[in-house]
């Protein structure tokens, strides 16, 4: 596997009582001392601080960038207004996922934000398909940290009064207590909150900076996990990867009207013929009956016990109460409140179809 990377924020997560773990190549936080119940909770009543400094920063520059980018992606990058960001999905010319990321428009140049997972392998097929019409740079000196929660818009706007005038998924470069920041109103845990990119040698000072507010707690990627999939959304590697198609991730929103209508992006065929006769196969969002979680692999069946899906994630959901998972079954067993049974440890276990996201997201609008 090779030495692991560290985030700018390694020596802050150690003195704070990470327990650190392997996860995309990095050592990374999994949880803090309070345990990751207690990190989700907060984050969900207050604001917690994330560390999400392994994905990728891309910058795209040239004239023409945004149309180049579209022969990768499905959504509408040409009409993507200056200031306002879009997720979309990197596709092979079979219609699957090479990677989920976030297309920020700048002004004057691209601001893409990968997977760690694939940062690499992304960095790669975007110089191979766009270069040297659209040059393509990785920011590998910036670092990311993701403030999150009711609480986070008050907190921040102590430090950078304009990013309280972001709506969801606007961006902006603003000074926050003085440090050069691009600060984006999004996230991946439900709630409002803001991903903020600043130069790896200001990270911790303004990782410090936020941790010094009552409001906010540190939080790993356990809570993170547990956050998204309580929101219902998809991860790389779980509910979407090259074998599972934007439509049949129940992600077709992301492909706005004009792309449809024209195509031209790598696997349209595969994708369009979706959209318009519908998958065989849906994600899905599965409560189990009682208080045993199904996690990732667990055999989905119908209550005759025939094999229709898998659970791609899944676990005990703190804000629920109750175990919660996601999973792919046939387009006929797919609509909510379809009885299910899951094949835990050999014994069929009873659930059903649940309408996705669990909790209620809370985006600011």
């Amino acid at each position: 596997m090779g030495e692991l990377k560290r985030t700018p924020l390694f020596d802050l997560h150690r003195e704070l009582g990470a327990r650190i773990v392997p996860f995309a190549g990095w050592e990374m936080p999994v949880q803090y001392k309070a345990g990751i119940i207690a990190e989700h909770l907060h984050c969900r009543a207050a604001a917690a601080l994330f560390d999400v400094s392994h994905m990728g920063q891309v910058r795209l520059d040239g004239p023409n960038a945004a149309a180049a980018l579209e022969r990768l992606v499905p959504a509408d990058i040409v009409n993507l207004a200056p200031g306002r960001a879009r997720y979309t999905q990197l596709t092979s010319e079979t219609g699957g996922i090479l990677d989920d990321l976030i297309v920020s428009n700048a002004g004057d140049h691209l601001f893409l934000v990968v997977n760690a997972g694939c940062r690499d392998a992304d960095i790669a097929h975007l110089r191979a398909s766009l270069e040297p019409e659209v040059r393509v740079t990785e920011l590998a000196d910036r670092a990311l940290l993701a403030l999150q929660g009711p609480a986070a818009a008050t907190v921040l706007a102590r430090h950078a009064a304009a990013c309280a005038e972001l709506p969801f998924m606007g961006t902006a470069e603003m000074a926050v207590d003085g440090l050069s920041c691009r600060v984006s109103r999004l996230g991946y845990t439900g709630e409002d909150g803001y991903e903020i990119s600043v130069a790896a040698e200001d990270a911790e000072r303004l990782a410090r900076m936020l941790l010094a507010h009552e409001e906010v707690q540190p939080a790993g990627l356990g809570a993170r996990d547990s956050l998204r999939l309580e929101a219902g959304l998809p991860l790389y590697g779980h509910e979407i990867d090259t074998t599972t198609t934007p439509v049949e991730a129940g992600l077709a929103w992301s492909i706005q009207k004009r792309r449809r209508e024209a195509g031209g992006f790598a696997g349209a065929e595969t994708i369009l013929r979706q959209l318009a006769e519908g998958p065989a196969r849906k994600l899905v969002g599965i409560r189990p009956e009682g208080r045993a979680p199904a996690r990732e692999g667990t055999e989905i069946q119908d209550p005759d016990g025939r094999t229709i899906g898998r659970i791609t994630s899944g676990g005990f959901g703190p804000s629920v109460g109750a175990p919660v998972a996601m999973g792919y079954v046939d387009a006929a067993h797919a609509a909510p409140g379809t009885a299910l049974n899951l094949l835990v440890r050999g014994k069929p276990l009873p659930a059903r179809v649940a309408a996705l996201p669990f909790v209620p997201r809370r985006y600011h609008r």
